[in-house]
């Protein structure tokens, strides 16, 4: 069977009635995408106004520019996943590629990665703790855990009584103002900052 006899198997949508769901998409929650737009061309003023360094090469790349675009679209675990996965891979990269590189584990476990980052002051002990606490909030969204598990998102909205929309946004609000914090550090950061007009 050819590629032109071969039916559709996702659906049979017409190419106007996906345009039409688009177009929905993108407009509902438009005040809300903008504001959170807004919010992350503020944050990124801290930047280098030449750039920054990512060393991890195309993952690297691909998380951050990822995490931008979820963050934007209110896609919230996937900023939080994105964002802990970009801090891993750049501070691993960083280690292995700089002055004096290390060769290290093939499979490092990220509290190394912080230990050693930590210990060649690339970054700082609060910042070490804060990415942990990005670590800590992206287990529960990776791996499963039991409603009794205080970091399971149903327990927290139990235990708070909020909405976990309300976790959800605060939690990648987190992630991709540590993220943005990450690439301005002096090992990443070209240029001086980035000043608002």
């Amino acid at each position: 069977m050819s590629l032109e006899e071969q039916p559709d198997l996702l659906s049979e949508a017409t190419e106007r009635d996906l345009l039409r769901w688009l177009l929905a998409d993108l407009h509902d929650d438009l005040d809300g995408k903008l504001s959170r737009f807004k919010h992350l061309m503020d944050l990124s003023g801290i930047l280098g106004s030449g750039g920054t360094m990512m060393p991890g090469g195309e993952t690297t790349f691909a998380a951050w520019s990822e995490a931008r675009t979820s963050f934007i679209h209110g896609n919230y675990v996937a900023t939080v996943l994105l964002c802990q996965g970009l801090a891993e891979h750049i501070l691993a990269a960083h280690l292995e590629l700089g002055l004096g590189g290390e060769r290290l584990p093939d499979r490092v476990a990220f509290s190394a990665t912080l230990e050693r980052c930590v210990e060649r002051q690339i970054i700082s002990e609060t910042d070490a703790s804060d990415l942990k606490k990005l670590m800590n909030l992206r287990n529960p969204l990776s791996h499963y855990r039991n409603i009794d598990d205080p970091s399971n998102l149903s327990r927290r909205v139990l235990d708070s009584m909020e909405p976990a929309m309300n976790h959800l946004i605060r939690d990648a609000s987190f992630a991709i103002g540590l993220a943005v914090k990450l690439l301005a550090l002096p090992a990443f950061r070209l240029g001086p900052p980035i000043r608002p007009k």
